[in-house]
């Protein structure tokens, strides 16, 4: 067999290598170790290993290939899961203190289809406490840093998978996006994150089964690497009642396509949000990228009136469901910002859920509407570019304030509260140095198109060749 290949390999590359034994998984795993070995201790990602199990699995998928056995889609690709995402018989603490020991029984759903499909688990990654706000620093494991510049924020909540990523620790890893957690930190470190329509991946447990803003979902350094892994955890589970009956096959359909005159909007503020300088000089030449592949590109803001509200009101709401109980019980291990979202929830009452669920609706009628005119809506992923890793969150925007720890991510979370599709895609650098992401979104359901979208974009603008210094 041949040497252990690079760690920046893409996982669709890999999976032909492994399926054609060109390589051995064993390889493959013992490569992305040494380089979580060398490099993590710089950026704290992989906060929880699990190399010996991974071992193990890489040895026995070894076997069943040279016994000429089937394997899974993903068989022999490393993997890492989110310290949000449940597993069994390994720690997941939600980076809260109170479940610094915390060892489940039972893996959630997108774990166990990852298990299924053959993807060997390496460990999980670093998260805010709870998910909550987009800087990923917590007191069970501190903060994890920027690969591109280590004095910056790497977003969040999956902040430590898109490093994980950006370093070449996993070729794919998973995340869960509320308000953009999955966008952000794809964008503040060069990766791609898809927020899939909700119901595309199922999520269980959960408390609240019928919740529609918080999805699951893929991250790699490609859509096609994405899409390979959607592949896998897609389809409908009897378990969770608002699961798209779909099998998840689909995503593995070829990506190429004729974007001749397809229509694209573009909103560089969504209307009205304060967006750093920086930001919008650096996604300039993005557009130009799109019409190189054909797309007809203008200026156009949907109508997001009432998506704050509506946003912020349903994210109060499950903050108070999920964490209430902690609150009462265990007050003095939350942080501030947990604190006040979940008094935000307590505070609300029937009508304020039923204004913002009336909201909602008008709000999907009038994107229903807008996309028929246009066939995608772009716009920054994020407001700002990576920030210092000793702020909390940005308190003002382009010289506007924030007045809250969530404010500064509406341009990831007036998207949340439409319940579209939409991905981040590497565009750019800005003039520091540092990666900025478009944000690519589709219509009612159509994840494959954001997703071929994404692909013929990421050829154009070329930014899949470059990786972090510190991790070559």
């Amino acid at each position: 067999m041949s040497a252990p290949p690079p760690v920046f390999e893409s996982a669709v590359s890999l999976m032909r290598r492994l399926d054609a034994r060109d390589v051995s998984a064993t390889e493959v795993l013992e490569a992305h170790i040494a380089q979580i070995e060398r490099v993590d201790p710089h950026v704290n990602a992989v906060v929880t290993r699990t190399f010996d199990a991974a071992r193990r699995d890489a040895a026995s998928i070894d076997g069943q290939r040279a016994r000429g056995e089937r394997v899974g889609p993903l068989a022999g690709l490393p993997v890492a899961h989110k310290d949000l995402v449940p597993t069994r018989g390994v720690r997941t603490t939600f980076g809260s203190p109170i479940f610094a020991d915390h060892v489940p029984d039972a893996d959630a759903l997108i774990v166990e289809r990852l298990k299924a499909a053959g993807a060997v688990t390496v460990g999980k990654t670093n998260t805010p406490e709870f998910g909550a706000g987009s800087h990923t620093f917590n007191p069970v494991f501190g903060a994890t840093r920027n690969p591109w510049d280590p004095t910056r924020s790497c977003g969040g909540s999956s902040g430590g998978a898109a490093v994980a990523l950006a370093c070449g620790f996993v070729p794919i890893a998973d995340g869960t996006d509320l308000g953009g957690s999955l966008r952000n930190p794809a964008s503040f470190n060069g990766v791609v994150g898809l927020r899939p329509s909700p119901g595309v991946v199922p999520n269980w447990p959960a408390l609240d089964a019928w919740f529609s803003l918080g999805v699951a979902g893929p991250m790699a350094r490609s859509v096609a690497d994405c899409a390979l892994m959607l592949s896998a955890i897609a389809g409908p589970d009897p378990r969770a009642p608002t699961s798209l009956d779909a099998p998840g096959r689909r995503f593995g359909r070829p990506l190429a396509r004729d974007f001749t005159d397809v229509r694209v909007a573009w909103s560089p503020r969504l209307g009205d949000l304060p967006v750093e300088a920086a930001v919008l000089d650096a996604l300039a030449p993005a557009l130009r990228h799109l019409e190189t592949i054909g797309c007809h590109v203008e200026a156009a803001d949907p109508d997001l009136r009432d998506a704050d509200r509506i946003f912020e009101t349903l994210r109060a709401w499950i903050f108070e469901s999920t964490h209430g109980a902690l609150l009462d019980q265990r007050r003095d291990q939350l942080k501030a910002t947990v604190i006040w979202n979940i008094e935000q929830g307590r505070a609300l009452g029937g009508p304020d859920i039923a204004r913002a669920e009336r909201a909602r609706t008008a709000l999907f009628h009038r994107m229903r509407s807008f996309f028929e005119r246009y066939d995608y809506l772009v716009c920054p992923v994020a407001q700002v570019a990576p920030f210092p890793i000793d702020t909390e969150y940005p308190t003002t925007v382009d010289g506007t304030p924030m007045t809250t720890y969530i404010e500064w991510m509406r341009s990831c979370s007036r998207i949340s509260a439409t319940t579209l599709p939409a991905l981040s895609v590497p565009a750019a650098f800005d003039a520091a140095g540092l990666p900025v992401g478009l944000q690519i979104v589709g219509r009612w359901h159509d994840d494959f198109g954001v997703l071929q979208l994404g692909h013929a974009f990421e050829q154009t603008a070329g930014m899949s060749a470059f990786h972090p210094p510190l991790a070559n």
